[in-house]
């Protein structure tokens, strides 16, 4: 599943009354799920479906604060896609950015595995990288904050 074909199914589920959409096609699968927004200071109880033997178990998932309050001043860059965030081209390897570091617009900040392909984030706009708010390895979801430019 190409790229385009993921961005058309995230924008779906942000502009439609669903609130999730799995999509199957052939051996690739992808499942995109929206969650309300959370409350500063709120947590909230995810409950799955009912399991057919009566063991039902709550996960709590912490409050989402409003990022603006809690970054750096400068240009966020955000996650384009959902995927697996690494710092480095491969493992072992020099990271591509580090905090304090000079970028200009166009130069490589990350890399963000989605369903087996690599994909180079770039900076967007020339600066200092005051931030790096994502641990390699790391889950990403679309339009999460990934990085401080200032």
């Amino acid at each position: 599943m190409d790229l385009r074909k993921l961005k058309k199914l995230i924008d779906l589920v942000q502009e439609s009354g669903i609130s999730e959409l799995e999509v199957t096609e052939g051996e690739e699968k992808v499942r995109i799920a929206k969650h309300p927004a959370a409350v500063p200071g709120a947590y909230y109880a995810h409950m799955p479906a009912p399991a057919p033997a009566a063991t039902v178990s709550a996960t709590l998932v912490a409050p989402v604060a409003d990022s603006d309050d809690l970054l750096p001043e400068g240009h966020v860059v955000k996650s384009p896609m959902v995927g697996t965030f690494y710092r480095a081209s491969s493992p072992g390897a020099k990271p591509l950015t580090d905090v304090g570091q000079s970028v200009a617009a166009g130069d490589r900040l990350c890399i963000i595995e989605a369903m087996k392909l690599m994909n180079e984030i770039e900076a967007d706009v020339s600066g200092v990288v005051k931030a790096i708010l994502v641990d390699n390895g790391e889950p990403v979801e679309y339009g999460q904050p990934l990085f401080v430019i200032g």
